[in-house]
Formats: structure tokens, sequence, C-alpha cells
């Protein structure tokens, strides 16, 4: 009967021994911090990696991320300092690197959140605000978010935060003005575009006008150097007869004669009234030209009589 009590009495002390070892050893990560509380007083603070112990049932252990956090900010409205009014969206990165001073300023994720987005939102009103628009949106954003995220750091360390990234991932004008810039861009475009257009037909009237006058120039000297080759060729052709008439008179006459011939007796419905002995057939009669009973003498060509 002992025997049997004290074996029952030790199996209860070995479970009540494994139940307080298991209850009183925790394990903490590399990507954690571990803070351990009684009765939410911070006993310890635990940065290394690995099996540790605490006082079961009254020690509680919360455990902080090490790896980088990420917060987007919502959207807001900024006054640029040429008056402009701007919507920034933004985001941020942010590590945990003092997990006791975290836990006694903001105790969790949720409200650092909300810390961070209000320093970020009034950092960037503030830093921003002495900013032009072109000089956020374009030639100073990289300096501007440098500037916003050592201001933001700042204020961040008190948290027991410290801020990797702060970028501003659109900066945008409101719906209202981007429709008026874009109505204003899309009207300088239209008039430039009119008066380029202008200017191109103010040119090709110029150009037209010129190849017009030239085209007028050029068909003139055409014109002129074609009726001077043509009165050359008349005159030469003239000269040629009259050296040909010279030479032999009588052939001339025979050749005239013959071309009248040629011209006066085409066929078709030609019709003459002629006397037989008309001197347009004074061929027919004498092959040398001459009249019938007629002296010598310098025949003249026949001329042909008008058709009827």
């Amino acid at each position: 009967m002992n025997n049997a009590t004290l074996r029952t009495g030790l199996l209860i002390l070995a479970g009540l021994a494994a139940i307080a070892l298991f209850s009183s050893a925790f394990i903490v990560r590399q990507t954690q911090y571990a803070l351990v509380l009684r009765f939410g007083a911070v006993q310890s603070e635990i940065r290394d990696p690995g099996l540790h112990f605490k006082v079961p049932l009254i020690d509680n252990v919360t455990y902080f991320d090490k790896w980088v956090l990420d917060l987007d900010l919502p959207v807001q409205t900024v006054l640029s300092a040429d008056r402009q009014n701007l919507e920034v969206d933004a985001f941020t990165r942010y590590r945990i690197i003092d997990p006791l001073k975290f836990y006694q300023a903001v105790n969790s994720i949720a409200f650092a959140n909300q810390r961070l987005t209000s320093f970020t939102n009034s950092t960037m009103r503030n830093v921003l605000a002495n900013a032009s628009r072109d000089a956020i949106v374009r030639t100073e954003r990289g300096p501007l978010m440098t500037r916003i995220q050592e201001e933001v750091n700042k204020q961040a360390r008190s948290l027991g935060i410290e801020m990797i990234d702060v970028r501003l991932t659109r900066v945008d004008l409101p719906a209202a003005n981007s429709q008026a810039v874009y109505q204003r861009m899309r009207t300088e475009r239209e008039r430039e575009a009119a008066d380029l257009r202008a200017n191109g037909q103010q040119r090709a009237q110029t150009i037209r006008g010129r190849a017009e006058r030239d085209a007028t120039v050029i068909r003139a000297d055409a014109n002129r150097q074609a009726e001077e080759l043509r009165g050359q060729g008349d005159a030469d052709k003239n000269r040629i007869l009259a050296e040909a008439f010279g030479q032999d008179p009588e052939f001339f006459a025979f050749y005239r004669s013959m071309q009248a011939y040629e011209a006066g007796l085409k066929s078709g419905d030609t019709r003459l009234v002629l006397s037989p002995d008309s001197e347009f057939f004074r061929y027919f009669n004498d092959a040398s030209g001459r009249r019938n009973g007629a002296g010598g003498g310098s025949a003249s060509p026949a001329r042909p009589a008008p058709a009827q």
C-alpha cells in the first residue's frame, strides 16, 4: 500500500515537473525579438535566438519581428511652394531596432503604423510645401524623399524604430486640375498645329507660284526657240529653193508643176473645169512645157485651177 502510494506521488510530481518545465521553456527564432513580461512589467529583453526559460504561469512572452515591415500611406493632398495642389501616394519601410522602447511607446505594430503614418504625413506636407511642382515631380524627387526619410527617422527613433525607406510612388494633380491642364495642353498643341499648317500652306503657295513662274518662263523660252528654229528652217528652205531655181529654172518649173498636179488631182471627188489648152496642162501637151507653136524661153510652172 505504501509503495503504491509512493509510486503515485512520484508520478504526480514528475508530471508536475514536466508541465512546469514545458511551460517555462520558449524558443526565440532568428527573425524575432522577445520580451518577458511579468504582470505587464518587462523582466528581460531577448535579442538572441535559441531556447530560453521563464517563470511558468507568471511570466508571458511577447514577440516582435526583426525583418523589414511595410506601411502603405493613404493618398493625401499637398500644397506645393508654387500653390499647386498635388495628390501624393507614398509608402514606407521600417524595422524595430529597440523592442523594449517599441513596447513601451506603442506596444503593437498596429499602433506603430498609426504613429508612423502621422509622422510621415506631417513631415511630407512640411517638406513638399517648400518645393515647386516641377521639383516634386521631376527634378528633385530623390533628394526630397531622402529628406523626408531623415526627418521621419528622427521622430521614429523615439518609438524604437528605424526608417529604411520612404518613397513617393505617385504625384499627380487632382482630377479637376488634371482635366484643366489637359485641356490647356490640348489647346496649345492645336494652336501649334494650326500655326504649322498655316506656315506650310504659305510655303506651298510660294513654291507653287515660283514653279508656275518658272514654267511660264520655260514655255516662253521654248516657244521663242521654236519660232527661231522655224524661221531659220523657212529661211533655209527658201534659200535652197532659190538656189535650185537659179541652177536649173526649167527643172524647178517642172518640179513645181508636178507638185501642183499632185495637190490638184487627188483621189476623191475632185472636179476641174479647164480648157484643154490651159497652161495648167502644158506639160501634158509638151514635155518641155512650151506652148504649141511657141518659141523658146523659160517655162513657168503650171498653176492649179481652183476646185469646183
